[in-house]
């Protein structure tokens, strides 16, 4: 049995559309960057973290169940100059980071593992976005839309944030939270991708 140790309605989403069928836990893990850490490293870090958590939350409630059982976390992060931009805790530090990112590439880091009890496996995914310049309208009206809150780097690819968003290369679904291909690859390893 597939578990997602995440709450995010996009990862949520992602899986569905690749017709996994799965079960979510909620998980509370630290995303705290540590000194020296680099960004690559701390996304795969707590994404490791997560699954390992589901996988200790099953392992308390059923013994049995956590036998039988394949937890999938999952990070990403916006990455800018070695800076890791996550989650903005209000309207000016949303502001700030899109100033930041404006007319500038940033990289997007998705980290995904499966862990068992018998094994652990992740795979990593970057991508490369490059934002339009931005002005101060611009980064106005859309932080007032609330879209930039619970979205690393202060904005989601998948909803009004796309228009900011003048190239890509790589992952479009990586940069929602979830590659998807990968992803997919990953979970037939371990014998658990959709019928």
């Amino acid at each position: 049995m597939l578990y997602l140790a995440s709450q995010s309605p996009r990862r949520r989403q992602l899986l569905e559309q690749i017709g996994v069928d799965f079960s979510v836990l909620d998980v509370d893990v630290p995303e705290q960057r540590m000194l020296g850490e680099s960004p690559q490293d701390y996304v795969s870090r707590v994404a490791r973290d997560k699954a390992r958590a589901g996988l200790a939350s099953l392992d308390q409630a059923n013994q049995s169940q956590a036998n039988d059982a394949i937890v999938l976390g999952a990070d990403t992060e916006v990455v800018l100059d070695d800076e890791v931009f996550g989650k903005p805790q209000d309207a000016d530090d949303a502001a700030a980071m899109l100033r930041h990112l404006s007319g500038r590439t940033h990289a997007v880091i998705s980290v995904v593992w499966l862990a068992s009890a018998a094994r652990e496996e992740c795979v990593v995914c970057i991508s490369q976005v490059r934002f339009a310049p931005l002005d101060e309208s611009t980064v106005a009206t859309y932080v007032a839309t609330g879209e930039p809150f619970g979205k690393a780097g202060a904005y989601a690819i998948q909803g009004r944030g796309a228009a900011l968003v003048e190239h890509l290369q790589g992952s479009y679904s990586g940069v929602m939270g979830l590659p998807v291909f990968e992803t997919a690859r990953l979970l037939r390893d371990f014998n658990a991708a959709a019928a």
